[in-house]
């Protein structure tokens, strides 16, 4: 990959995201975090972006995915609900019909 690249939005995103990880793992305090991520939007490359987290070790496979994890949790969710109200829906028909 070029480094000399212009950073996407998509590339700050991710960096915001590495940034937060660390956090929660206690690496960067809240002003460390607060600061970088406000060179994040500045950035212009994506050199500037690697800068930031350079001092940073990589993140375990687990940790790197745990945000797709809340996406799927919210998916059972909103299925758990599909299924409880159609349940709903048919118990309600099931009483109208035997009255």
């Amino acid at each position: 990959m070029d480094v000399e690249l212009r950073a996407s939005d998509d590339d700050r995103h991710r960096v915001v995201a590495d940034l937060h990880r660390h956090t929660t793992a206690g690496r960067l305090t809240l002003d460390e975090f607060s600061e970088r991520v406000g060179a994040v939007w500045t950035a212009r490359t994506l050199v500037d972006l690697a800068a930031l987290t350079r001092d940073l070790p990589a993140l375990p496979d687990d940790q790197a995915t745990a945000a797709t994890g809340v996406g799927h949790a919210r998916r059972e969710l909103l299925v758990l609900f599909a299924v409880a109200a159609l349940t709903l829906l048919l118990l309600g028909g099931f009483l109208a019909v035997t009255r």
